[in-house]
């Protein structure tokens, strides 16, 4: 049998060097205090810190980072071992465990001495309340200030009393952070952050809609990887014009019908986490298998369709309240029916991650209410985004292999 061959996108390399650079940046202003640097939770006010001369680092970059390399697995004892329980975020383990060892895949990639010291930690509920249990930790060593927001769970509508409420404690934040940085803070460049955040996720979303076109010519795995700049360099226009050029590239792609699958058969949604460890191999699964992973929840969580630079905090107080893990069972029913129709999908693949339960959807039934109310087969793979003690690879592949071959019956 052919080995399946992996389709290289080759603006890869403009990601690769633009990231370089952002971590460059960090890494000198950590050393030097030449800028104020904030941590910030992936989907945290970043817009708001950039706009006032801080420097922005997402830990959750790094947390996947570990997983990616597997580093982590060395690490995560150590956090356990001062109390942090092995069912808690395995991003934070990861994190804090290597903190606890003195290490970083950071240094290794980029060069750098260690993760940056922060001025400030900035979090925001909307994700899970581990976030703010992780910030705390580092307030507690190196005695930083954390603020942050506390967004709402389950929400059905986003109404315009929850925009009051999430924009209200966003604009708390200013005073402190002019404190903090030494900057005032400035309407017009808030705005103008905003707007170049709206811009970042209209791209990204062409990006991923080029995964409707049959066959596609990118992947759930190619998305995770290519998401980077729409994670920890929006609000830059730099992530606008690497964006450009991958569009650019893909829609040449559409173009000539030129498929990351060959011979693709058929067409799935992940939902929940990544499997960082393990991308590489469930790549190759899905190669052999000739089904493609078109669309997912992960990826999609970083369109945020509700920027408006003319009316910045309000909009990004909606944009970061609708984003899906804080939404009602029902709510997130519609949506992956929905995004399964206009992405063509055959299945669902739910990943139950142990350490993420937030982003673990098939717990309350969605799986047979998907598959009795609207048809849509489901298939649930065990495991977590960091710890691979969780994962049985033998397990998840018959369970692949099974659900593969009963939609697969026929086409």
């Amino acid at each position: 049998m052919t080995e399946p061959k992996f389709k290289k996108i080759k603006s890869k390399a403009k990601m690769t060097e633009i990231l370089a650079d952002n971590f460059k940046e960090l890494d000198e202003a950590s050393r030097t205090g030449s800028k104020p640097i904030a941590w910030c939770t992936s989907v945290g006010p970043a817009e708001l810190l950039l706009s006032m001369g801080f420097l922005v680092y997402y830990p959750e970059n790094h947390g996947a980072l570990l997983g990616s390399t597997r580093e982590c697995l060395e690490y995560m004892p150590k956090a356990h071992a001062i109390g942090y329980s092995p069912d808690c975020c395995s991003y934070l383990a990861s994190d804090v465990g290597a903190y606890l060892a003195g290490k970083t895949p950071l240094r290794k990639a980029y060069n750098m001495e260690g993760v940056p010291k922060p001025s400030v930690l900035v979090f925001n509920t909307n994700q899970c309340r581990d976030v703010e249990d992780w910030y705390r930790f580092y307030e507690r060593e190196w005695g930083v200030p954390v603020i942050g927001i506390h967004t709402p769970r389950g929400i059905g509508d986003v109404d315009e009393q929850l925009i009051d409420y999430v924009a209200g404690q966003m604009e708390n934040l200013v005073e402190p952070l002019e404190k903090i940085s030494g900057n005032k803070f400035s309407a017009e460049k808030f705005s103008e952050v905003v707007g170049l955040s709206r811009r970042t996720t209209d791209l990204w979303w062409d990006v991923l809609s080029c995964a409707t076109k049959v066959p596609s010519p990118i992947t759930f795995f190619d998305g995770t990887v290519h998401m980077a700049p729409a994670v920890v360099l929006r609000g830059n226009a730099i992530a606008n014009t690497y964006y450009e050029i991958l569009l650019e590239e893909l829609n040449g792609l559409v173009e000539h019908a030129v498929a990351a699958v060959d011979g693709e058969r058929l067409r799935l949604y992940w939902d929940g986490m990544p499997i960082w460890g393990k991308l590489r191999d469930l790549s190759t699964f899905f190669l052999s298998q000739r089904t493609n992973v078109v669309a997912s929840t992960y990826c999609n969580s970083w369109v945020f369709k509700a920027f408006d630079a003319a009316d910045p905090f309000r909009s990004m107080a909606r944009a970061y309240t609708e984003l899906l893990i804080c939404r009602s069972e029902e709510y997130k029913e519609k949506y992956m029916a929905d995004v399964c129709k206009e992405f063509k999908c055959d299945g669902i693949i739910f990943h139950d991650a142990r350490t993420c339960p937030n982003n673990s959807n098939n717990r309350y039934g969605m799986t047979e209410r998907l598959f009795k109310e609207r048809g849509i087969p489901t298939v649930v793979v065990n495991g977590d985004l960091n710890d691979l003690r969780c994962y049985s690879e033998e397990q998840s592949r018959l369970s692949l292999e099974a659900f593969i071959e009963q939609i697969g019956q026929g086409k």
